[in-house]
């Protein structure tokens, strides 16, 4: 990678060590659960003002946007980390030290990967560097579960095309994600009549309509697209009432996943076509859809392995251990399906994510303040 960059992102980091820890401890304790980040949005927000941030705001969908650059540039790029946490909680979250680890719930998913995109947009804004093009540094919201990416869903809404190239700090080092696993999820509802099981015997029954509906979702032949393939899952199914009483009411949790937009879109269809099936069997059936994670779209294919192969080159610069390419469900999610390229990138070491025990290492914080950092200052004149 340039030794310009590699020289500046490692004494920066080596400067803000203490500065990025304590910024870690201070957010790592507000909450903010999926549609709920109200309060991580405005620290953010203070926090790139009091750092000279010039334009910087609070959309709609509570992503935190901070601008850097010329404001009628027709090409962006993108650097986001997302806000939200798994966890519900709505007080202070607890944080503890000990051991070189920090424990916090959502300490690694995201909130040290969110430290480091703004600790390296602050050494940006402080040094006054000249962007190449516009670059949008976005504390996003929605990322997890049924938050269904909606905050980055919003930014492209917004921004459309203009964004040429998008990076996500998310997840552990040494992840490098460059393919997007896709999912759909859905609520199917069945409701009937009802009655006694031996007087009314023979009448619909919302949860053998629903079984049945099981097993024809179940022979379904996943569609295939290339490389890619599709999985599909009932996860939960409940209801009637007692024993001895027809089932009034029942419903399932349904989905399906795959890397390829295409195949996802098929699957839709053979979902319609199984439930039109059983819409005569005496039950009203409703389909709700609980979210929308899109899959890979029309990228380059020739584009995604050069930004790909240069986003490795720098996390091999500090990192040495085999990089991570697995897909995963993430940010990048949305502009890979829309044929931006696109990856998300572990900035820190730690594990137990989506669990109240999670940690990530302190020492790792430097390392993946130089990741983040030299990724940004390929887009400004050093």
């Amino acid at each position: 990678m340039n030794e310009k960059i590699k020289e500046l992102a490692e004494q920066y980091a080596a400067e803000a060590a203490s500065e990025q820890k304590e910024l870690l401890k201070t957010l790592g304790v507000i909450p903010a659960p999926s549609h709920q980040e109200d309060m991580r949005a405005a620290f953010c927000r203070d926090w790139f003002q009091k750092q000279g941030a010039e334009d910087v705001h609070i959309d709609d969908a509570k992503n935190v946007i901070c601008r850097l650059g010329d404001p009628d540039a027709e090409e962006l790029v993108v650097f986001a980390a997302h806000t939200d946490i798994v966890f519900p909680d709505t007080t202070e979250l607890p944080l503890k030290e000990e051991d070189g680890k920090l424990f916090a719930p959502g300490i690694g998913d995201d909130t040290s990967n969110l430290v480091n995109l703004m600790m390296g947009a602050k050494y940006l804004m402080n040094h006054e560097l000249k962007p190449k093009c516009g670059i949008l540094f976005v504390a996003n919201a929605c990322e997890e579960g049924l938050g269904n990416l909606d905050g980055t869903k919003a930014l492209f809404a917004t921004y459309g095309s203009k964004i040429k190239a998008f990076y996500s700090f998310d997840g552990y080092e040494p992840q490098c994600c460059s393919c997007a696993v896709g999912s759909y999820r859905y609520r199917i509802t069945c409701k009937t009549r009802g009655g006694h099981s031996y007087i009314n015997f023979g009448d619909p029954n919302a949860l053998e309509i629903l079984c049945d509906l099981t097993e024809r979702l179940y022979k379904i032949e996943a569609p295939k697209d290339g490389d890619a393939f599709t999985t599909y899952n009932i996860g939960r199914m409940e209801g009637g009432t007692t024993v001895n009483s027809i089932a009034q009411e029942a419903y399932m949790l349904y989905e399906f996943r795959s890397t390829s937009q295409k195949c996802l879109e098929e699957m839709e269809k053979r979902l319609d076509a199984a439930v039109e099936s059983v819409r005569g069997r005496g039950g009203e059936i409703e389909v709700e859809l609980l979210g929308v994670r899109p899959g890979n779209g029309p990228v380059d294919a020739d584009a995604l392995k050069a930004f790909t192969e240069h986003t490795v080159d720098v996390i091999e610069t500090w990192y040495q251990d085999p990089i991570d390419f697995a897909a995963y469900s993430t940010d990048s999610n949305v502009p890979l399906s829309l044929g931006i390229v696109a990856n998300t990138v572990g900035t820190v070491r730690g594990a137990l994510a989506h669990t109240r025990e999670e940690w990530i290492e302190l020492s790792s914080l430097e390392n993946g303040l130089r990741i983040a950092l030299a990724l940004m200052l390929d887009y400004v004149e050093i």
